[in-house]
Order: C-alpha cells, then sequence, then structure tokens
C-alpha cells in the first residue's frame, strides 16, 4: 500500500547517486576500493581498529557469535522486545537464547533482570539499543566483566546514539549494524561488524566470503558464508556517512516537534526527552497508546487516511515462529505491556512540519474519546 504519509523513507541525494553510477563504470562491483573506504571511514567514526561491512545486520549479529566461538550449550542473554533477528542469529549457531525482561522507560535490558537470567552456561550477552535509545552499558558492561560473558552490542538501529560521550558499538567485544533503508544511514541492504582486535576483524573477514583465506580465490580456511557488501552498496554507504550528523539532526528536529505536538494528548506516553548520560539517534517515534485502546482499529482508521504506522515489536518469545524453540525464560511482564501499546509514527528525515501536524491531529483526533 502507498501512503502519502509513509512510516520511513530514505534520504537520497545526488551525490550518493553520482557514487553509485561511478562504480558501475568500473569493472569492480565487489571486494573493490569503496568497500575498503567505507569500513575505513566507519571505523574512523567510531575510533575502533576495525570496521567489517556484511549484508545485512543479520549477518553481523550470526558472524559476530560465530567469531566469539558461541555455540551448542552455550546460552546468551537477549531481549524478547526486539527484532527477531537478536535471537534466530542465536539459534542459528546452536547457542540457547534466554530472554530477560526490559526496562519501561528506555525498552532496552534491564541489568536486574539480566544478572537474575544469568546461569553457569550464559556465555554472551546480547545487548540491543532499541529504537536508538542506548542501553544501560555501564551496568551491562560491568555483568559482563562479572561474570565472564562475552558483550555483542546490537546497534543497528543506534548509529550516532551516545551513552556517556561515548558512542554506541564501541562497548562490546564486537558490535553489530544495520543499513535497512528505513535506519538512520542507509546502504540499501547491508550492514557492519565493528571489532577492537585484528583477530576478529581477519575471522569476520573469512566468514563473510566464504571462509577464504590467503589470496587464493579457491582456498578456505573454514566452512563460512557469502556475506560480502557490494561495492554499490558501500558507494552509496560512504556518502551518508559523510552526511550522518547532517541525517542525525534532521530526525532528531522531528522528533523534538512531535514531542510538542503530541505532548497534550491525554493518556499518550511519549518517548523520553532526555535520558542521563545518553543521546538518542532517533529510528522510529514510538509512542504508548492509552489504556484500553484499540490499536488494530486505530491503525486500520490512520492507514485509511493515507498514514503508516508500525507495530514496533511483536515479542520474540510469542511469536509463532518460536512456538518449538523456547527453553526456559524468566516472566516478561514488562515486555508483554509494552508490546501491547506500542505504535510506530511516520518518522524520516524529510518529514514536513505540515505532515506532522496532520499526523499529530489525526492521532488526537482518534485516540482522544
Amino acid at each position: 500500500m502507498n501512503f502519502r504519509i509513509p512510516l520511513s523513507s530514505p534520504d537520497i541525494t545526488q551525490a550518493e547517486i553520482d557514487a553509485v553510477t561511478a562504480v558501475l563504470r568500473t569493472t569492480q562491483l565487489s571486494l573493490g576500493p569503496e568497500l575498503t573506504a567505507f569500513e575505513t571511514a566507519l571505523a574512523r567514526y567510531h575510533q575502533v581498529p576495525h570496521a567489517v561491512a556484511v549484508s545485512s545486520g543479520t549477518a553481523g549479529l550470526h558472524l559476530a557469535l560465530l567469531t566469539l566461538g558461541i555455540g551448542p550449550g552455550h546460552e546468551v542473554i537477549v531481549p524478547s522486545f526486539a527484532f527477531i533477528a537478536v535471537a534466530n542469529a542465536v539459534l542459528q549457531v546452536g547457542a540457547t537464547p534466554i530472554f530477560a525482561d526490559i526496562d519501561p522507560l528506555t525498552f532496552n535490558l534491564d541489568p536486574k533482570r539480566v544478572e537474575e537470567a544469568i546461569s553457569p552456561r550464559t556465555s554472551a550477552l546480547l545487548v540491543v539499543h532499541t529504537f536508538g535509545i542506548p542501553a544501560a552499558m555501564d551496568a551491562l558492561r560491568d555483568l559482563a566483566a562479572r561474570h565472564n560473558l562475552v558483550l555483542i552490542e546490537d546497534a543497528c538501529e543506534a548509529i550516532g546514539a551516545t551513552f556517556k560521550e561515548r558512542l554506541v558499538g564501541t562497548f562490546g567485544d564486537l558490535s553489530v549494524f544495520g543499513f535497512y533503508p528505513n535506519k538512520q544511514l542507509t546502504t540499501g541492504e547491508g550492514g557492519a561488524v565493528l571489532a577492537h582486535s585484528a583477530e576478529h576483524a581477519a575471522r569476520l573477514r573469512s566468514l563473510r566470503n566464504q571462509g577464504r583465506s590467503g589470496t587464493d580465490w579457491l582456498d578456505h580456511a573454514e566452512l563460512g558464508f557469502n556475506y560480502r557488501l557490494s561495492e554499490l552498496a558501500c558507494a552509496l554507504g560512504r556518502v551518508q556517512l559523510g552526511r550522518l550528523a547532517e541525517l542525525l539532526a534532521q530526525r532528531t528536529a522531528a522528533a523534538r516537534n512531535y514531542l510538542r505536538l503530541l505532548g497534550d494528548i491525554p493518556g499518550l506516553k511519549l518517548p523520553p526527552t532526555s535520558l542521563p548520560d545518553r543521546e538518542i539517534s532517533w529510528f522510529v517515534f514510538v509512542v504508548q497508546l492509552p489504556d484500553g485502546s484499540d490499536r488494530q482499529r486505530l491503525q486500520a482508521e490512520l492507514h485509511a487516511r493515507g498514514i503508516a504506522t508500525g507495530r514496533y515489536f511483536a515479542p520474540i518469545h510469542l511469536q509463532p515462529a518460536w512456538k518449538n524453540s523456547l527453553r526456559r525464560h524468566a516472566p516478561l511482564p514488562v515486555t508483554e505491556a509494552v508490546a501491547q501499546r506500542v505504535l510506530a509514527i511516520p518518522l524520516f528525515n524529510r518529514i514536513t512540519k505540515q505532515q506532522q501536524e496532520e499526523v499529530a491531529n489525526t492521532l488526537a483526533e482518534l485516540v482522544i474519546p
């Protein structure tokens, strides 16, 4: 369905078009100079030694787990209020996802609930910076250190966000980013993994390229995958990264405008306006509907008026695909309560004030009895 006001929209300028077109005039469409340039720029932006571009954020999660030695017999603590790839990747390496509940303000893993979920089999903690809101990395990092757990950051929704003036994606042993078209920075399809050690970076590069080693294309050191990112995607990402400050500023301005427009709707709970020690990178703008709201009816009414919305997120542990995959998890009351009320409304770089006013006025009309 085509909406007059979409939920998201990529921000592509002539600079991106020119960069991609330039690649098409070459003979190298994969594993070329644009890959090197994009990875170098990502590493420099985050002030880490290595960045490895991959075909998606999901691929990045898969490779990060493999690179850190997570597999059968291991448990990995993850949130259930997240995109399903977070838990799927854990299953795909043969490990067991263990769900922990979230903080009701940030929607990120609650450190207290994480500590309760740790068992002798726990080997890793996979922290998601949900909706671009940084998780409590000091407490979570301390937990990982005290219990000898590897720490993976899923920053797929959070490029440019900071915790205590430090960019997310720089705390974990490995950190994963996603660049799908609805993200703050897009490569069309794509992702990246940040690494602090040369050993991890080398294994990530081998695994993404069919387990190849050395310079001979037909030499394979281990079972690998085709998780490469094309030169076209890297060219697009390189230009987008150069514009990142501008892109984030546009989204922040739009989010602040929503906070102003929606603040007087009774019972509507808005995202946090400010959090100590955190700078949000606005991926989506998610509200919580008043108690008793019929979200399905509300979405249908908004869609009928040409306004797109999204249901972020259906808890992973309640998904039909997961009914035979669960081992154990503690009660998740916050996850389940939040998931029933959340609604994402249109947010993208070039959304106009007029579009935001229409969204806000329509939402107020439909929410207020």
